[in-house]
């Protein structure tokens, strides 16, 4: 069994023999009756159990009913009515919250922390090198913890110790100061980075390591020095009423800009990338040959001849690509720093319409929800110059973008589709496109997405499944994922690790920093180093004629870790949410709502006809109510 399956079953069996899966928030984290206590640590093997149940607040950041899905990447039909649409729409309040209550999540393993450490001293048959090792894994768990409540929520309370569950209300604790918090994580961190190992394999795969805490800082100081935490947070009149910051009063948020925290964020995110490459033994993925090791055909990209040198090359890297995010570290990949294992099958929502007729008459179906945004999606992806569209002079000019490419036996597909990097055929599906390497019984699936009886917009077949904007995300899709006719996937649509860190990340954040304090040829030297590997040509001084280094690093940011949970944080920490999220700011092509439309109907841009709105106060997730009515020191955030 897998590090992380055991964790999921570890928790569950301890939490519901503690009782903490009824605690709600930080003042109850610790419950309390305890009747099973001295049972989870009455051997070697409990206690193991006692420390995995300590990692059951880690949320996969990927899949289409995510909170990390309210962003701009991609959009949901519009009858599906999910979690990211209701945070989108500004739907989600104190009253009725839509992201999951995480911070609930996150607070009661906060609280399962403490009952772990509590205990560690007394368990039986553990070592004291183990209990060493387990309780710097502890403390690096409350860094994340709350780490991930303050990025979400913003300034939040610190649970450091044990709470006593009779504590008089006058004592509980409100929202600490930002950079106090920020402060209190990287202490955990450092002290958790000092004792854990450097990496860990198989079993042991997923649990924290020092190159995990180091990477982990480094993103938690990139996301404070950025503009929302560095002097430009929307709401300066929010402060604390009866509740103070040692150092910084009723302040919550500093609101002048500092160019010390860029620095400080550089030097971690330095630290960090070295430490991953040396100590932490990874390196970015590499494996161009993958696909033949399985047995799958090098795929169709229009224009590309897979005959020439430079055309099997160009595909070998598209599915490089799409291996980096299928494969485990024990298939080589040695990119992952840290990621959720066996998260299940998150693919279902993006997959099209009708892959496959079944010898019984009836189709394998995909839900065909996950539809990347044309704008902020599929116009950010590089041509095969390493530009965008619009900045590239030997690309098609715009006006010429959805007219037909006049691709062999392939009418559909429009000239925006063709001459573009490998990561936009790695992870994106297209109308006369392929989908896949072998799902439909071996071979991919040509999309039909203007032909209402095979991918196209059908609401008598498929009231609430039918594709938004014209394309597919293939983001996830295993190149091996293959439907017979029988429609069994016979075992190919396996669970695969979803990536928490990868390697390309640190680059980016390094590249951030450096942009941020003009070093601009660093900058470039990271960058580059991502982009070589997705075969982009490199970056020149030359090409900030067209882009700023900052937009360069925010694009090339934007591509390569599309659809992995990034983005939403990152529209909101730079403040460039109120271009993106707004009403009519997503749009696509005319594939919803007419049924067998003409190429020239499907091929006219429009907005995504649905309720989107961006309001300042989406920077952050509310507090439930309650918690805020029952603890006299929590302050609401501002606008809820």
């Amino acid at each position: 069994m897998n590090m992380f399956r055991k964790i999921k079953l570890c928790s569950i069996t301890l939490l519901a023999v503690l009782g903490v899966a009824s605690c709600s928030d930080y003042l109850d984290v610790v419950p309390p009756e305890q009747p099973g206590l001295p049972d989870a640590s009455k051997n070697y093997n409990t206690s193991l159990g006692f420390l995995y149940s300590c990692y059951g607040g880690i949320v996969n950041p990927i899949g289409y009913l995510t909170v990390q899905g309210a962003s701009d990447e991609w959009v949901l039909p519009p009858l599906w009515n999910g979690r990211p649409q209701i945070m989108t729409y500004d739907l989600n309040t104190s009253a009725n919250i839509a992201d999951g209550w995480l911070w609930g999540t996150y607070y009661r393993f906060v609280g399962q922390c403490h009952l772990f450490l509590q205990e560690l001293p007394n368990m039986r048959g553990v070592s004291d090198e183990d209990k060493k090792i387990w309780e710097a894994e502890v403390k690096f768990l409350l860094g994340y913890y709350h780490m991930q409540t303050l990025i979400l929520y913003g300034p939040c309370p610190i649970t450091d110790k044990y709470i006593d569950p009779e504590t008089p209300e006058k004592e509980y604790v409100g929202r600490y100061h930002f950079d106090y918090v920020t402060d209190w994580i990287v202490n955990k961190f450092d002290e958790a980075a000092a004792v854990l190992p450097p990496s860990y394999t198989g079993e042991k795969w997923g649990r924290a390591t020092a190159t995990i805490a180091k990477a982990m800082k480094a993103r938690l100081l990139l996301y404070a020095a950025s503009p929302l935490w560095n002097g430009g947070f929307p709401s300066p009149q929010w402060k604390n009423l009866n509740f103070e910051t040692p150092g910084y009063g009723k302040d919550l948020v500093s609101l002048t800009y500092d160019k010390a925290k860029w620095e400080r964020a550089r030097k971690a995110c330095q630290e960090a990338l070295d430490f991953a490459l040396s100590q932490g033994g990874s390196s970015l993925y590499t494996d161009e040959d993958h696909y033949a090791q399985e047995g799958i055909a090098l795929p169709f990209v229009p224009g590309v001849d897979a005959n020439t040198p430079e055309g099997k090359a160009f595909l070998k890297k598209v599915m490089l690509m799409r291996y980096l995010v299928t494969t485990r570290s024990t298939e080589g990949n040695r990119e992952i720093i840290w990621g959720i294992a066996d998260q299940g099958n998150i693919v279902q929502g993006s997959l099209p319409h009708r892959i496959l007729k079944k010898t019984d008459g009836n189709y394998v179906n995909g839900w065909s929800g996950v539809s990347p945004v044309l704008n902020t999606s599929i116009e950010y992806f590089y041509t095969k110059n390493g530009k965008r569209p619009v900045h590239d002079d030997s690309f098609t000019s715009s006006d010429g973008w959805f007219s037909s490419a006049n691709i062999a036996n392939r009418p559909g597909i429009i000239n925006l589709n063709v001459n573009r990097e490998p990561r936009f055929y790695a992870w994106f599906g297209f109308d006369g496109g392929d989908y896949g390497s072998k799902i439909a019984n071996g071979s991919p699936l040509k999309i039909d997405l203007r032909d209402a009886q095979k991918n196209g917009y059908n609401p008598e077949l498929f009231n609430r499944d039918n594709n938004v904007t014209g394309y597919f995300s293939q983001k996830f899709v295993l190149p091996s994922l293959n439907y017979n006719l029988s429609g069994s996937d016979g075992g190919s649509n396996q669970t695969k690790p979803r990536s928490l860190i990868r390697l390309a990340e640190l680059y980016l954040n390094l590249a951030e920093c450096e942009a941020e304090l003009d070093n601009v040829v660093s900058a470039i030297e990271n960058l580059n180093v991502v982009r070589n590997r997705a075969g982009v040509p490199d970056l020149t001084t030359a090409d900030l004629s067209v882009q700023n280094i900052k937009e360069w690093v925010k694009n090339e940011r934007f591509i390569e870790l599309w659809n992995e949970g990034h983005r939403y944080y990152d529209v909101r920490r730079w403040m460039i949410a109120p271009q993106t999220m707004g009403s009519g700011m997503r749009k696509g092509l005319n594939a919803y709502g007419i049924k067998n439309p003409t190429f020239e109907q499907f091929n006219t841009v429009k907005p995504v006809n649905q309720e989107f709105r961006w309001n300042n106060r989406m920077y952050l997730l509310p507090v439930f109510h309650i918690e805020v009515y029952k603890n006299p020191q929590m302050v609401q955030a501002p606008g809820y």
